[in-house]
């Protein structure tokens, strides 16, 4: 019966992480646009309005992570989701640029939905499935991204551009009433109150520098998350300049669409299919340097791709290999810290990766404008020189016991 339960709050989290995906899929391809037409920014400027809202959550996910230890995954939950609803009707409102930077910070310091969704998974899934489930978060995000930005072109379309943001914060509120109404919390008043007087062990600056084991993971992940960020500042433009010069504007959105679609259904059947028997085969570490390999041979293959096949190969293998390291790199930081420093742990890994992201985006719109294929030469031959820090991750968990909750010793 137990199991039972807990297979029915997994399937409420993917649902909820998913309904909120679609939510921001739905404003995230047209805001540029938005800004530009309604508010005239430069680009630049509009460039700082998307990293505005990862620069703040890179400073609030660790606190929202703990609070989420200390007061419950519930209550975080719900009023995160409420101030992604508010911000994106603050969106839809604006009249100035500094409400659109205002709504955006707001969305940032209050968006630990998906941390907190992350760490209710890791308390009702054991060490052993925990890679396995948080990979079924990643399948949600792809197919959630995949869905959420073909409902805002529609809808922007049909009804004018700020309607998405207000079709945005409803579905966001309908997260709210899926959290309220059909989970339960999964820490006990007991175990909130030891997460709030835990003392063995934190979360400061010197306490994760003297952690090597997670500062191996947070390296790892951050390579991986700064590669995808130059990726979607950049694919578009690559796929018109390498991938499908000649082709006139309609057929290169249309080619550029059709390889990210792609990408979303090979995430989902690495996550859905491959990943579960490539754990029980060769574990989260092992999978790590398999992912990281795979993903620099993606890189590559973009790199020195002559012919669209080679773009749709590359489409193939790059969430081949994200897909196999990034979930059990993300399993195996819960498990670097105490239980009681779990949501605190993934507030920090988040805040990685939106750290990763803002140098990624930034970066790999520099590197496009020296040649189409830098970002690519680049992140594959940042994949090749992540190895060995994978390797020596790997050889740190060699012999120690999947079911133990903390197996990763510090320093």
């Amino acid at each position: 019966m137990k199991s039972k339960k807990m297979d029915r709050r997994l399937v409420t989290i993917l649902l909820i992480v998913f309904v909120q995906i679609v939510g921001m899929g739905l404003i995230l391809p047209i805001l540029p646009l938005y800004t530009q037409r309604q508010f005239n920014m430069s680009p630049e400027a509009i460039s700082l309005l998307i990293a505005s809202f990862f620069i703040a959550q890179f400073i609030a996910g660790p606190f929202l992570g703990r609070l989420s230890d200390k007061y419950g995954r519930l209550p975080v939950l719900i009023v995160s989701q409420i101030g992604t609803a508010i911000s994106f009707v603050m969106l839809g409102l604006a009249e100035s640029v500094t409400m659109l930077f205002i709504a955006r910070i707001f969305d940032g310091i209050t968006g630990g939905n998906i941390i907190v969704a992350q760490a209710y998974v890791t308390d009702i899934t054991p060490p052993e499935r925990r890679a396995q489930s948080l990979g079924l978060i990643f399948a949600a995000f792809g197919v959630g991204f995949a869905v959420g930005p073909a409902m805002g072109g529609v809808l922007s379309a049909l009804f004018g551009p700020k309607i998405p943001f207000f079709f945005a914060a409803l579905v966001a509120l309908a997260t709210v009433f899926l959290t309220w109404f059909t989970l339960d919390e999964t820490l006990s008043p007991e175990q909130r109150e030891t997460n709030r007087n835990f003392k063995k062990a934190g979360l400061t600056p010197n306490q994760v520098l003297r952690n090597s084991t997670l500062l191996l993971i947070l390296l790892i992940a951050f390579s991986g998350q700064f590669l995808m960020g130059m990726i979607q500042s950049t694919f578009a433009l690559y796929g018109e300049a390498v991938l499908l010069v000649g082709y006139s504007p309609e057929m290169v959105n249309l080619g550029v669409g059709l390889l990210l679609t792609v990408v979303g259904l090979s995430q989902l059947f690495v996550q859905i299919l491959l990943l579960p028997r490539m754990l029980d085969r060769f574990g989260e570490a092992k999978l790590v340097i398999i992912g990281t390999l795979i993903r620099s041979v993606a890189m590559f293959t973009f790199a020195v791709a002559a012919m669209l096949w080679m773009g749709v190969l590359a489409s193939m293998l790059l969430p081949l290999g994200m897909g196999l390291m990034m979930p059990p790199l993300q399993s195996l930081a819960t498990r670097t810290v105490a239980d009681e420093l779990r949501g605190g742990i993934l507030g920090l890994y988040q805040s990685t990766m939106s750290l990763a992201i803002i140098f990624g985006t930034s970066l790999g719109g520099i590197f496009f404008a020296m040649g189409p294929t830098l970002p690519f030469w680049i992140g594959g031959g940042l994949g090749i020189l992540i190895v060995l820090p994978s390797v020596v991750l790997w050889q740190k968990t060699i012999g120690l016991s999947m079911d133990e909750d903390t197996i990763l010793a510090s320093g």
